[in-house]
């Protein structure tokens, strides 16, 4: 059929061609196609006039637009750059009190709970160290004073150590408590050292080297260390010598005509 007029008429065409070129130009030689002036997969033809057995058609190719985000980085761009890491997309959203009272409940719970282990082990380790009931029974002494005359002086052991009990003179209690304290190395009044006047209870040790000074002896008429000359009265106060502290009063108590020690 042709066609000898102008048919005024306006169409417009999608499609997809899958043809090869070879095919292309044997349809055009036959008359049955336009010619295709551009090459895409999707066209939308627009025809304006068609003349007897030759149509004219013009075609506007879609353009196909690729699209691809782009996210900014948060990373390093390279060395000797001063850009850092951001994590803040990650990061929950809450203020710097609550995040500040949170740091400060967790380190004060870890304190409370080692300061309770701590506790607890340390008693423990005592409790058991800690001598038990006979041994604390025997590391008391008894002594019958009534057995000690006027100016006499015994010695005795307690907890492996020699003490001095004295029973001491009227004129021996009145020489200790007249001395001068600012002329002793180690002022001491005689009042804090005997709880009772007559009776004189000491640690029988030097305060130098821990040796064991000689009864009723040295220039005070108390005790001497022969070892390196140190003198001691009557109340066990260093008087001379190079020993720098009195002789060491234990814990003791009396009670009628019985000393207890420890």
């Amino acid at each position: 059929m042709s066609l000898t007029g102008k048919i005024a008429a306006t169409s417009t065409t999608r499609f997809s061609t899958g043809l090869s070129r070879a095919a292309v130009r044997a349809t055009v030689a036959g008359g049955n196609a336009p010619v295709v002036k551009s090459e895409q997969s999707s066209y939308r033809g627009k025809s304006t006039a068609f003349t007897a057995g030759v149509s004219k058609t013009s075609y506007t190719a879609l353009p196909t637009v690729s699209k691809q985000q782009r996210y900014m980085s948060g990373f390093a761009a390279g060395p000797g750059t001063s850009k850092i890491p951001s994590f803040a997309d990650y990061t929950k959203e809450r203020s710097s009190d609550s995040s500040r009272a949170f740091t400060y409940f967790m380190l004060g719970a870890s304190g409370a709970v080692l300061t309770t282990a701590a506790q607890s082990s340390v008693h423990g380790f005592l409790t058991n160290m800690a001598a038990s009931a006979d041994v604390l029974a025997m590391a008391k002494t008894e002594v019958d004073l009534s057995s000690i005359p006027v100016g006499k002086t015994v010695t005795i052991k307690w907890r492996g150590k020699p003490v001095f009990v004295k029973h001491r003179t009227q004129e021996e209690i009145d020489d200790a408590a007249g001395v001068n304290l600012k002329s002793l190395p180690d002022p001491q009044d005689d009042a804090s050292r005997a709880r009772m006047p007559e009776w004189l209870v000491v640690v029988g040790i030097c305060t130098h080297l821990g040796c064991v000074p000689t009864t009723d002896a040295g220039d005070y008429g108390g005790w001497y260390c022969p070892c390196h000359g140190s003198h001691y009265d009557v109340s066990g106060r260093i008087r001379k010598g190079p020993a720098p502290l009195n002789m060491e009063i234990p814990d003791y108590e009396i009670e009628g005509e019985k000393l207890t020690i420890g």
